[in-house]
């Protein structure tokens, strides 16, 4: 066995493109580990070159875009809604057909996109909520903090449980992001008292033990640690980043 693996490789490294697949197949492990995917791991090192590429197709590119990831509006967005949302806003230009566009771009992290589409939407329709509060998100996810957060505060103090918390999470991450640290805790509080959001409790658990409360930290990371492993495959992949930052905490 060993003298094939051995054979193999050298076949690989005697030509370029098996350079190439050697770094694919590479990349596919790292992302794998991250990811805490074992069993993709176990896969990929025992049979490298197929089960990287299954991996890609199947795990990788399903995940979330990296620049949104963990920050997800409700909905799913696809190539054909663009294209009929573009005839829409060409023919009746209405608030709604900008904000779904918007809210589309937002989940593709084209930011710079969904802010544009967003002021449309405003433009038309000042005082709407969604609108609002996404814009909010989205400007937060540009590092425009300080512009942000006159926006999320005002929805959520109309409807604190908007998006279901997702409005009151961004405005926690804007506070957190302008230095306000007992104003970020208040909110998380918040969100913990209603919603079981992995993202909430980590960023929550992190101001804890910053501020010199490392056992109420450590109890909400290993809840989001416990939860995780009795979650559905689909939100399993979806919370990852924070179940990492979570056991990090723990350690």
């Amino acid at each position: 066995m060993l003298a094939f693996i051995f054979t193999d490789l050298a076949f690989f490294l005697a030509h370029p493109l098996g350079w190439l697949a050697i770094g694919f197949t590479l990349w596919m492990l790292v992302d794998a580990v991250r990811r805490a995917e074992w069993i993709w791991v176990a896969f990929i090192i025992l049979f490298p070159l197929l089960n990287a590429v299954l991996y890609y197709f199947m795990v990788h590119r399903a995940a979330p875009s990296s620049p949104a990831r963990g920050f997800e509006l409700p909905g799913e967005h696809k190539r054909e809604r663009i294209a009929e949302l573009a005839k829409q806003i060409h023919l009746l230009d209405k608030a709604h057909h900008h904000l779904e566009l918007a809210d589309i771009q937002f989940q593709r992290g084209k930011f710079k996109l969904a802010e544009e589409s967003y002021l449309r939407a405003l433009e038309r329709e000042p005082q709407d909520v969604d609108a609002r509060a996404h814009y909010g998100q989205c400007l937060l996810r540009l590092n425009r903090a300080a512009e942000a957060r006159p926006y999320l505060e005002a929805v959520c103090f109309e409807n604190p449980k908007h998006d279901y918390g997702h409005s009151l999470m961004a405005l926690a991450e804007a506070r957190t992001a302008l230095g306000d640290a007992d104003g970020a805790v208040a909110a998380w509080e918040q969100v913990v008292s209603q919603h079981s959001h992995a993202r909430a409790r980590v960023q929550l658990a992190e101001l804890l033990a910053a501020k010199g409360q490392p056992e109420r930290a450590r109890q909400l990371a290993e809840e989001v640690v416990a939860e995780d492993k009795h979650a559905p495959q689909y939100q399993r992949k979806q919370e990852q980043p924070w179940v990492a930052r979570a056991r990090k905490l723990m350690k």
